[in-house]
């Protein structure tokens, strides 16, 4: 039995990105609300894509130490499906929405991912990146994948580095529930590339033909 690794491509910007990546199968499109981020996307913007979208794609929102009401703001404007947390955020915070969330497990840093995961146990599932705690991914770093352990409570996003040539063989090898890219299919930091994206699908596929 062949499982469907789900994909989710992060830091869109504009509406064609979004469209077109949802033409190609994408689960969920992210959206960053980090103002630091060259992957910043305006609020008007976010709301233009969560209307567009075509049915069950979802709309993530990724969120890195913001302010209250900033976080606050984004929930009730945009109406994210799920948001996506990447800083020093307690379960309180993560929670307080009542919204599915995933957590980020900054794999360069974390030396027990299952004990760092406990502390969330209300978690939809835990993205696992290459950045360290507190600071944004899209670096495009990989990490040692061998750190995955082989059985985990929840679902695993693999992310970090991933692009077009690697993302077959970190399937085969993690099997994640989804996978999740940013930088790797970009021309340019916070600009997409589509033929990148669609050569990212496609390898996606072939990972989970051989997994």
């Amino acid at each position: 039995m062949t499982t469907r690794t789900r994909i989710k491509i992060c830091g869109l910007k504009q509406l064609d990105e979004a469209l077109y990546c949802a033409e190609l199968g994408a689960d969920s499109i992210g959206l960053v609300f980090h103002p630091p981020s060259p992957r910043l996307i305006e609020v008007d913007a976010a709301i233009n894509i969560r209307q567009a979208l075509p049915p069950f794609v979802t709309v993530t929102a990724l969120f890195l130490n913001e302010q209250q009401d900033w976080m606050d703001h984004v929930v009730n404007t945009v109406r994210p499906d799920c948001l996506q947390f990447h800083g020093d955020e307690t379960v309180e915070i993560c929670e307080q929405y009542k919204l599915p969330y995933i957590k980020s497990i900054p794999m360069g840093t974390v030396t027990d991912s299952r004990i760092y995961a406990d502390k969330f146990c209300g978690a939809q599932g835990f993205l696992m990146d290459s950045n360290v705690a507190g600071r944004m991914g899209g670096s495009g770093d990989t990490f040692d994948w061998s750190k995955v352990p082989f059985s985990f409570a929840s679902p695993i996003v693999l992310a970090g580095g991933l692009n077009p040539h690697n993302v077959a063989d970190a399937i085969t090898q993690v099997r994640p529930w989804g996978v999740d890219v940013s930088s790797g299919v970009e021309a340019s930091k916070g600009i997409k590339d589509k033929v990148l994206i669609s050569r990212f699908f496609q390898e996606v596929r072939r990972g989970d033909r051989h997994a």
